[in-house]
Order: C-alpha cells, then sequence, then structure tokens
C-alpha cells in the first residue's frame, strides 16, 4: 500500500507541501519540488503556515483559522497564476500547503489540437508542457525522459504545425483554437 501511494503522491497533479509545527519541511511531492526549482516560495504563503501553527499551538477564544484559507498569487517569471491552498491538521499542528498552477494549457483543448495536428500523446505531453512555461531539462524530469528525447518530441510538434519556435507555436495554438472557445 505504501508503494500505491507515493505512486499517487509523486503523479499528482499539483504540488503538495507539509509543515510540522516546527514549519519544518516533512515531505513534498515531485510537483512541489519543481515549483521549489523554479521560484521561492512566497513570503506570504510561510507567514500564513506560521500563524495557522501559532494559532493551533496557542488557540484564542476565536479561531483564526477555521475554515479555508486560499492564497492566489503571479510568481515573478511565470506565465501562469499560481493558488495556494492551506489544509490544517489540527491535532498534529501540521499545515499542508497545495500549489495549484493555472496554465496555459489548462485554456485550451489539448485534445483538439492533437487530433487537429495528428500529434502523439507523448507530443502532447510535451506541448502541454511547453506551453506551461517549462524549459526542456523540466520536461525531461517531469516526464522521466531525456532531454534529447524532448528535444526530438518538440522537432516533431514544430514540424507537424509548421513553425520553427516556441513563441510561434504558442501564437498557432492559441490562433487555431483561441481560449475562450477552448474546453474548461
Amino acid at each position: 500500500m505504501k508503494g500505491l501511494f507515493e505512486f499517487a503522491l509523486s503523479r499528482a497533479p499539483v504540488g503538495i507541501i507539509v509543515y510540522d509545527r516546527t514549519m519544518s519541511v516533512l515531505m513534498t511531492n515531485r510537483k512541489a519540488d519543481l515549483f521549489l526549482r523554479r521560484y521561492d516560495m512566497p513570503e506570504d504563503v510561510t507567514t500564513i503556515c506560521s500563524r495557522i501553527v501559532d494559532d493551533v499551538l496557542h488557540p484564542s477564544p476565536v479561531e483564526k483559522f477555521p475554515g479555508e484559507v486560499i492564497l492566489s498569487k503571479n510568481m515573478e517569471g511565470s506565465p501562469s497564476r499560481w493558488t495556494f491552498r492551506f489544509e490544517i491538521d489540527r491535532n498534529e499542528a501540521r499545515v499542508c500547503v497545495f500549489i495549484i498552477e493555472d496554465t496555459a494549457s489548462s485554456k485550451l483543448d489539448l485534445n483538439s489540437i492533437r487530433r487537429q495536428y495528428r500529434l502523439t500523446r507523448r507530443e502532447t505531453d510535451v506541448l502541454r508542457r511547453i506551453l506551461d512555461g517549462l524549459r526542456n531539462s523540466e520536461i525531461a524530469l517531469e516526464l522521466g525522459i531525456a532531454e534529447q528525447t524532448v528535444k526530438d518530441y518538440l522537432s516533431s510538434v514544430y514540424s507537424k504545425t509548421s513553425t520553427s519556435n516556441r513563441v510561434t507555436l504558442m501564437r498557432t495554438l492559441f490562433i487555431s483554437a483561441p481560449p475562450d472557445r477552448a474546453a474548461p
């Protein structure tokens, strides 16, 4: 069962970080590790976690964090908006932070694009990550493939879409399937 849990956690589409009462990181998943490689954790996130733990350890008559705590931020250097959702384990004074990226790829119907340009599923996997602003090395790490393999898939995508670089690729895709007509 532990292997199944670890597999699911590593493949989760959101980043997960769990802090303990001392604000030490108890665990992260692969998506959170990728986020932390690219960006510094926003100060707001650590401040909120600290306040939550303090509230749990030293409760006041009126709870400061009785329900959902959600923070949305634009990260410098990211084309996406990020949402940080906090879950509180009051018994153990732990805070779980879910890191959710509102990506460019989520605004397009990639299945329709895949059919239109006759892309393979793996080319579509690479394309999704290109749209989300990942570098080749990050795509390779996330998909568990060699960086050269990412380049090969990307060359194939360029060929099939009659584009030659990421900018024209994105422009072509957003023109052929604009976000307002795309699937949610």
